[in-house]
């Protein structure tokens, strides 16, 4: 019987059918290991790391140690599509955070499908002052009674429309605010928040510096999601709100680490 891989397709003929095979795994899962594919493939991983280069010099993934992740480019292609995943569990942890934002506080929104919901949920608010780097929250926001909104000024990335980079980071520089609300690539067993893209991470950091008290949200989906740079680790955040945490591990460094935990259900 011909083998399947794990993502649930049969192995296709020839190098470029399994590289696109390759690609949508990567896409799928977020990163991919040499080691996995070519057991899944029954090819050598020679084979595969040939492949991994081949996409790679197309700017199609990013190459890491062991295998392969999203490059940002990518990363923007797909913010559609994330946007629709877990659309119910991020509406949910949305609400719940949006709850934790006092009348008249000023703070801090960065770039996520996530955030986006906590925004929605931030409409009826009064007396806010919000700063973003991510322009759909700016358009959520803007023009609401008793909002102000800022949009950081920067570079704008093709396809989430984050503002990213030096300029961004600058430019958040100059608030200090009593909260902020952050999204994640993910979030590993150890507590490091990750992400795919140097210069995301380079403001998501100055807008955890920068704020009084952080509020991370992330659906169950983060959880345990490798990606290849590190933002900061559950220290630098000071309530974690999410559908549901399955980790033990996880669960043991957020109380030794003095993070309050919201799950939604």
């Amino acid at each position: 019987m011909r083998s399947m891989p794990a993502w649930g397709m049969p192995e296709p003929g020839g190098s470029a059918g399994r590289r696109r095979a390759i690609l949508a795994a990567v896409r799928r899962a977020g990163e991919a290991n040499v080691a996995v594919l070519a057991r899944e493939f029954a090819v050598t991983p020679q084979t595969i790391r040939r492949d991994l280069n081949h996409l790679a010099d197309r700017a199609l993934i990013a190459r890491v140690h062991g295998g392969a992740a999203l490059g940002s480019g990518i990363a923007n292609a797909r913010y559609e599509e994330r946007r629709g995943h877990a659309a119910s569990a991020k509406a949910r942890i949305g609400a719940a955070a949006a709850a934790l934002v006092p009348e008249g506080a000023s703070l801090f929104i960065n770039i996520g499908t996530t955030t986006e919901a906590v925004a929605r949920h931030l409409v009826h608010h009064a007396k806010l002052m919000v700063v973003s780097n991510n322009l759909n929250v700016v358009d959520i926001l803007s023009g609401r009674e008793g909002l102000s909104v800022i949009a950081v000024g920067g570079q704008v990335r093709a396809g989430d429309r984050a503002v990213i980079g030096a300029l961004a980071d600058q430019f958040i520089d100059n608030f200090r605010v009593d909260l902020a609300l952050i999204g994640t690539s993910g979030l590993s067993e150890a507590g490091d928040l990750v992400d795919f893209d140097a210069d995301e991470v380079l403001v998501a950091r100055r807008i955890i510096r920068q704020a009084r008290t952080v509020v991370l949200v992330a659906d169950s989906s983060k959880i345990g999601r490798p990606a290849p740079i590190r933002i900061a680790g559950i220290d630098a955040v000071d309530h974690l709100v999410t559908d549901r945490l399955t980790s033990p591990e996880l669960r043991a460094v957020l109380q030794a680490s003095g993070v309050r935990l919201t799950e939604t259900g």
